[in-house]
């Protein structure tokens, strides 16, 4: 039964991704394209989530913002996780001093709150930059603020390997430092870092979306997940067309599916 929802949860997951990467061939519009005789239309067979108030197709810029969230998350989570693994590793190999000042920094970046430290540093940097470089901002953050959590992880493990006896084998035969930490200690923390990889997506995914939410995320007219959700806070707009809650039905969506293909196991892994 378990495997079967996991399989599901896959498939889902699949299939919403290939309909984001092939956005350009789905959509029945361009996400910036206006059709200004059709301001906040109902849903139609021309416009079927109909039209927002400058008249662009729901539909299109869902397909496109499902395609930036989705592709910008893993990219933030592969900065973060690659991170954590130059730092977690080295720190964990080396030990002493390296070791406990990487440790308090981890320990200084997780004790603040995540959402609030990520929502500072972006209201510090300019907000009125183009789409593509809005777009570069927010990933850049996502990655450079998100390694402290699967660091921790990586030199807890690193410290483990650094102590095994396959390593003091080697390290007795005469392998230097570099290529004991290259050779022997990296290729054994794949599936940790691995895992810390997969976990980080639905992590930022969300973050993405509450920055977008605050109006901190991805420029206009770019869309993601993040901004096309402000829209819910019209209130009476979502009970005259309820196809406005698309956008947070395909994000429910997707986080259920990726907490069914991560058991709990794999996040304490």
């Amino acid at each position: 039964m378990k495997n079967t929802a996991r399989h599901l949860a896959a498939g889902i997951l699949a299939l919403v991704f290939s309909a984001s990467l092939l956005a350009g061939l789905l959509s029945p519009a361009r996400y910036d394209q206006q059709f200004r005789d059709f301001p906040n239309a109902s849903p139609s067979r021309q416009f079927p989530l109909g039209t927002d108030e400058l008249g662009r197709d729901r539909l299109s810029r869902l397909l496109y913002g499902s395609r930036v969230s989705l592709l910008l998350a893993p990219a933030a989570a592969l900065l973060a996780t690659l991170l954590a693994g130059v730092l977690g590793a080295t720190a964990g190999y080396l030990g002493g001093s390296p070791e406990r000042l990487a440790a308090a920094s981890m320990d200084l970046f997780l004790s603040l709150p995540w959402l609030f430290l990520l929502v500072t540093v972006r209201a510090t940097l300019p907000l009125n930059v183009s789409p593509l470089v809005s777009l570069g901002i927010t990933f850049l953050l996502l990655g450079a603020l998100g390694w402290a959590a699967p660091a921790r992880v990586v030199r807890a493990g690193t410290a483990a390997l650094r102590d095994s006896e396959f390593i003091l084998a080697a390290r007795a035969c005469g392998c230097r430092s570099s290529r004991l930490l290259l050779r022997h200690v990296l290729p054994n923390l794949k599936p940790v870092l691995s895992a810390q990889f997969w976990i980080s997506i639905p992590v930022f995914i969300v973050s993405e979306a509450n920055l977008g939410l605050l109006g901190l995320g991805v420029a206009e007219p770019l869309p993601s997940w993040g901004n096309l959700l402000r829209e819910l806070e019209n209130y009476q707009a979502v009970l005259a067309n309820p196809c406005r809650l698309a956008p947070l039905f395909l994000l429910v969506l997707v986080m259920g599916c990726f907490q069914a293909i991560l058991p709990r196991e794999d996040f304490t892994a």
